[in-house]
C-alpha cells in the first residue's frame, strides 16, 4: 500500500474543550488502514481547561504519528492555519475533535477520491449520530436532516457523489490549495470554513463530494449548547454576508427578517388591531408549517419526540435569526468606526495643510494652545 499512496496525508484536528469526545476521535484515527508512515495526525488546541490537552499528551505516547499544537487565539479559523502551516501531506483533511470516524478506510478513500476525480478539494457527508444519544440528541439530529433545519444548498446531508461547489461541504484540500488561497480568515469565529471554500470556488477550484469520506458528528446535548451553536452559525452567515455579498441567500436572510417582523409587528399590533390579526395568522401560519414537517421527519424516524422536533425547529431559526441580527450590528458599527476614523484623519490632514500655509506649528491652535491630541486618533474603538 506504501507503493500505492507516496504521499502523505495530514489529518488536521482544531479542539477546544472536547475532552468528552477528543478520545475516541483519536483512536478512529489512529485505527485508519493506512500505512502510519503516510499520515500525520495535527491536534491544534485553543487552550482547553477541560483536560483535553492532557489527554492528546497521554495519546502521543501511544500514537507515533500524533503530534499537538497549541492555538493561543482560541479560534477555530486560527487552529486550521496552525494544522496548515505544520502539515506535511500533500492532502490535508479537517476533522473537528467531536468526530466519529467509523470507517477504516477514510483516508484511503479520500486519497482515492482525490487521484480519481482530480479535484482539487473533497466534501463529505457530515450526519449527526451520537454514541449512545440521548433522547434529546436524537431529536437534534432528525432536525438538523429537515430542510427547515439546516442550509438546503449544502449537501451535507446527501449520499450522491458529485461535483458540487466547494462552499458549504469542502474539507480536505489538496496542498496546493492553501500555497495559492493563502489561510482562513481569522476575523471568522464561525463560517470560516465557509468563507474559505467561497474563495475556492471563486478562483474556479473544483470539489467533488463523496459519500466515501462521510464522517459522523456529535449533536449537542443540553438546549444551551445547541442554541449556542445555532447563535455561533447565525453570526458567522451575517460575517459571510458583509465579506462577500453574493453569498446573501433568502435561507441565510429570512429567520432573522421573520424575528424583525414578529418584534416590530408584535408593537404595532399593540396600538393598531388590524395588525395584530395578521401577525396572529402568520404566526398561525408558521407554526402549522413547523408541524407538518415535524410529522413528516418523525413518521421517517419514529424515534423522537414530535412536540421535541417542533421546539427544537423554532430553536434554530430563533437562535440562527438572533445571531444573524447581532453580527449586523456589530458590522454596522465597525463600519461606522471606519468612517469616523477616515473622517478624523482627513480633518487632521487638512488642518495641519492649513497650519502650515499660515505659519504656524501644526501642533497650535490660532491662540498658540495645543490644537488637539497627538495620539487621538489612536483612541478611536477598533
Amino acid at each position: 500500500m506504501t507503493g500505492e499512496y507516496p504521499m502523505l496525508v495530514s489529518v488536521i484536528v482544531p479542539v477546544r474543550n472536547e475532552a468528552a469526545h477528543i478520545r475516541q476521535t483519536l483512536l478512529d484515527l489512529a485505527a485508519q488502514d493506512f500505512p502510519k508512515s503516510e499520515y500525520e495526525i495535527l491536534v491544534v488546541d485553543g487552550l482547553s481547561n477541560d483536560g483535553t490537552a492532557a489527554i492528546v499528551r497521554e495519546y502521543c505516547q501511544s500514537i507515533p504519528n500524533l503530534r499537538m499544537f497549541h492555538n493561543p487565539r482560541r479560534l477555530a479559523s486560527a487552529a486550521r492555519n496552525v494544522g496548515v502551516r505544520y502539515a506535511r501531506g500533500e492532502y490535508l483533511v479537517i476533522v473537528d475533535g467531536h468526530c466519529r470516524v467509523p470507517n477504516r478506510d477514510l483516508l484511503a478513500n479520500m486519497v482515492d477520491a482525490f487521484q480519481s476525480s482530480g479535484a482539487d478539494t473533497l466534501g463529505r457527508p457530515q450526519p449527526l449520530r451520537g454514541n449512545e444519544p440521548t433522547p434529546f440528541q436524537r431529536a437534534v439530529a432528525a432536525a438538523r436532516t429537515s430542510w427547515l433545519g439546516h442550509n438546503p444548498e449544502s449537501h451535507i446531508y446527501s449520499d450522491v457523489a458529485a461535483f458540487v461547489p466547494a462552499d458549504n461541504v469542502a474539507v480536505a484540500y489538496r496542498r496546493d490549495v492553501f500555497d495559492l488561497m493563502g489561510g482562513f480568515d481569522e476575523s471568522f469565529d464561525a463560517c470560516e470554513d465557509v468563507e474559505f471554500n467561497t474563495r475556492v470556488r471563486q478562483v474556479g477550484l473544483t470539489c467533488c463530494f463523496t459519500p466515501a469520506v462521510a464522517v459522523e458528528y456529535q449533536p449537542r446535548s443540553t438546549i444551551r449548547g445547541f442554541f449556542r451553536q445555532m447563535t455561533r452559525y447565525g453570526r458567522g452567515r451575517a460575517r459571510l454576508g458583509f465579506k462577500h455579498p453574493s453569498t446573501i441567500t433568502a435561507p441565510s436572510l429570512i429567520p432573522s427578517l421573520w424575528l424583525v417582523f414578529l418584534a416590530i409587528g408584535g408593537v404595532a399590533g399593540l396600538f393598531v388591531p388590524p395588525i395584530a390579526i395578521g401577525i396572529a395568522i402568520a404566526l398561525g401560519t408558521y407554526l402549522l408549517v413547523l408541524l407538518a414537517e415535524s410529522l413528516r421527519v418523525w413518521h421517517a424516524t419514529r424515534n423522537v419526540a414530535l412536540a421535541r422536533l417542533v421546539f427544537l425547529l423554532a430553536t434554530i431559526h430563533i437562535a440562527f435569526g438572533w445571531g444573524y441580527l447581532c453580527e449586523v450590528a456589530a458590522g454596522l458599527n465597525r463600519g461606522a468606526h471606519r468612517i469616523g476614523r477616515t473622517m478624523f484623519l482627513s480633518k487632521s490632514l487638512v488642518r495641519g495643510r492649513l497650519n502650515s500655509l499660515s505659519g504656524r506649528p501644526p501642533g497650535l491652535s490660532a491662540l498658540g494652545r495645543p490644537g488637539g491630541l497627538p495620539h487621538e486618533e489612536n483612541t478611536l474603538p477598533e
